[in-house]
């Protein structure tokens, strides 16, 4: 247990770059006991370029979904009664560092936009990776003119983080024909940047839910009417990944809009070596659990209120599978 806190102790003070008094507070103990408990961290062996999870009680929700879904997770610690938004700021916090750590020489990362992605970005420090590519996943035109900027201005802010060389994706985000987006896989122009995405090393995306504390962006910026909206709630839809739609079962192939989706369905995610998944938030469990189901991860990043309620969900819904 003492090993347990340490290393929450640790990684609060040296990730999330909280004071003493914050994380004496979120412990339960007093600041003095929180620079013994970081001292500590240091000396075991804790502390070093990265963070590595003890055994331990805290440990132990990482363990149980690593364990359920083969996924690595990395659950952060943020207090109990901390507010979805700053859980947010938290855990992205956390994600943009582990990109800088797992981002390395020649690599090609994917991303796809959306809310949890454009928090993450705030927090990307400048880490200059040699021969380095960003390439947008999923199309971001709608309706309203923004969509192509907001995308745009987003890779361009992960690009500039690693020095990277960025790629893309000038298409919607939803055709309105099915067609349309078959004769524009056709094009040499959109050919190259799918060509691109099939070689992405890490990809990095959220889970969008159609109800959350903090919307999802494609739920509110013009991406879907009404009627659409209405059509994904009557076919039981509880969320998306790279705007592929899906049910709490990872079950999305006869969800008809996904024909006129234009980021890559799961099966497509599953060829890509490491696929990162960051989610805060309870309204976004089962969606996080439609895409655990759906496999379209290898690594998830999240807060330990999330990662219980995503426990709890799985053990009354039963096995994951």
């Amino acid at each position: 247990m003492r090993d347990d806190d340490a290393y929450r102790a640790a990684t609060m003070y040296y990730l999330q770059d909280q004071t003493m008094e914050v994380i004496a507070k979120t412990l339960g103990v007093s600041r003095s006991t929180v620079s013994r408990l970081i001292k500590m961290a240091r000396e075991e062996g804790i502390v070093r370029i990265s963070l590595r999870q003890p055994s331990g009680s805290g440990a132990d929700l990482g363990h149980r979904l690593s364990a359920s879904f083969g996924i690595k997770a990395h659950v952060v610690p943020v207090r109990e009664r901390a507010t979805e938004v700053h859980r947010l700021e938290q855990v992205a916090m956390v994600a943009a560092r582990l990109m800088a750590e797992w981002v390395s020489a020649d690599m090609v990362v994917g991303v796809a936009w959306g809310t949890t992605v454009t928090a993450i970005a705030r927090h990307l420090a400048p880490t200059p990776v040699r021969g380095s590519t960003v390439v947008q996943l999923n199309g971001a035109a709608n309706t309203f003119a923004g969509g192509v900027t907001y995308a745009g201005d987003l890779i361009a802010t992960i690009a500039r983080a690693f020095d990277s060389t960025p790629h893309l994706f000038p298409v919607p985000a939803f055709f309105d024909f099915a067609e349309t987006k078959a004769a524009m896989w056709r094009e040499r122009s959109v050919r190259r940047v799918l060509g691109v995405q099939r070689r992405v090393d890490i990809a990095l995306f959220g889970v969008g839910a159609l109800a959350a504390d903090v919307p999802s962006h494609v739920y509110n910026a013009g991406y879907l009417d009404d009627a659409e909206i209405a059509e994904l709630t009557a076919d039981r839809v509880v969320g998306d990944v790279c705007t592929v739609f899906l049910r709490e079962d990872g079950t999305y192939r006869d969800i008809a809009i996904n024909a006129r989706a234009t980021g890559p369905s799961p099966r497509e995610l599953r060829t890509l070596r490491r696929r990162v998944c960051v989610a805060v938030g309870e309204a976004k469990v089962p969606a996080l659990l439609g895409a655990l189901r759906a496999r379209v991860a290898t690594d998830v990043i999240l807060d330990e209120t999330t990662a219980r309620a995503l426990l709890e969900r799985v053990r009354a819904g039963g096995v994951a599978g």
